[in-house]
């Protein structure tokens, strides 16, 4: 039986494409648009999902993951 899980994605314009970055798992892809970029970050995960060790989970798998803003003064 499958199970769900949710992990942080992160989704930024680099020029004419967008970057997807799931920092929980350091799993990064991009696309055309931010929908592509965001499906082919659920494909990459899914994969790494298939593909990886149980050592290689543990390694990469980040439990703690805050997003913030900070505020900087600059010249």
């Amino acid at each position: 039986m499958k199970s769900t899980r949710q992990y942080t994605a992160i989704i930024e314009r680099d020029e004419d494409s967008f970057v997807a970055l799931c920092p929980d798992l350091d799993i990064a892809t991009q696309g055309s648009t931010v929908e592509e970029a965001r499906a082919n970050l659920v494909e990459a995960i899914e994969l790494f999902f298939e593909a990886a060790s149980p050592d290689e989970f543990g390694t990469r798998l980040h439990d703690e993951v805050f997003i913030t803003r900070v505020e900087v003064r600059v010249a």
